[in-house]
């Protein structure tokens, strides 16, 4: 298994399934939706602003029914697969290379009464282990960062799809004018030299003969997502020693530090992203 993950994606991995960062994302980045949220207020609890990206971006995709296939690539504990398959009734295959992410996804599944309906398989976005235009919607969510070859998976997906399918994504960037030099601290908690950027998602839909359905920019949600994470972390830091060491909190207080900052000046971006393969 370990020969299909490049150094970068294997990186992650090791990270993910480590203890610290599962217990970390399961209890406190929220829940079973493990990215970005969309705030009303800087206070919200972060399960239900990350559930509003979900919603938001479900809102986009509403032509989906019982007999739609789905790839949730990069899910986490597939928070948003069980919410695809809950409204529609469509089965959703989670790709995630993450073990113990995975194990936590089935157990959810099984007790939510869905794994008839969602598929959890072990596995890099880098080389997606389906058949040629397999799916009616790809869907990722804070994940393709991950990847030193952004481009590459780019093209797995569009493989994967059928014709007239679409994806549907969302990716912590860096901005189109992002000075050279200044998230040396930011790509270095995610072992990365580089961030993609609207202008280069755009770049590589292009590049694949993708249509431009709608590109949202929300990146003024990055810096208060990660100040909101912050905040819990920081708050609930006794109790959750009892589970996550205090190495790891003292890391993660730092790194959240370096993304809230560069957020906050403008150097990054975030926002929905929504192609259609021809």
């Amino acid at each position: 298994m370990s020969g299909a993950y490049s150094n970068v994606v294997a990186t992650a991995r090791d990270y993910y399934n480590s203890d610290d960062a599962d217990n970390f994302y399961f209890h406190v980045w929220g829940g079973e939706d493990i990215h970005i949220g969309i705030y009303t207020h800087d206070d919200e609890p972060i399960a239900t602003a990350s559930a509003r990206t979900v919603q938001t971006m479900m809102q986009q995709v509403a032509s989906l029914n019982a007999d739609s296939r789905v790839i949730d690539v990069g899910a986490g504990y597939g928070g948003a697969a069980r919410a695809l398959a809950r409204r529609y009734g469509c089965k959703v295959t989670c790709l995630n290379l993450s073990e113990a992410q995975n194990a936590r996804n089935r157990e959810l599944n099984r007790e939510q009464g869905l794994d008839h309906l969602v598929d959890v398989v072990d596995g890099s976005f880098e080389h997606l282990p389906m058949d040629n235009g397999s799916f009616d919607l790809a869907w990722s969510q804070d994940a393709i960062l991950h990847s030193g070859n952004r481009a590459g998976v780019l093209a797995e997906i569009n493989r994967v799809l059928r014709p007239g399918g679409e994806f549907i994504f969302t990716d912590p960037m860096q901005a189109d004018d992002c000075p050279a030099g200044v998230l040396g601290p930011v790509l270095a908690r995610i072992h990365l030299d580089t961030l993609g950027s609207f202008g280069y998602y755009r770049r590589v839909a292009q590049d694949l003969g993708w249509r431009e359905v709608v590109v949202t920019d929300l990146s003024e949600q990055l810096p208060r997502h990660y100040a909101r994470v912050q905040a819990e972390l920081g708050a609930r830091r006794d109790e959750l020693t009892r589970y996550i060491s205090a190495a790891y909190i003292d890391r993660m207080l730092q790194g959240l530090s370096a993304w809230i900052d560069a957020g906050r000046k403008g150097y990054l971006a975030w926002g929905i992203m929504r192609f259609q393969r021809r």
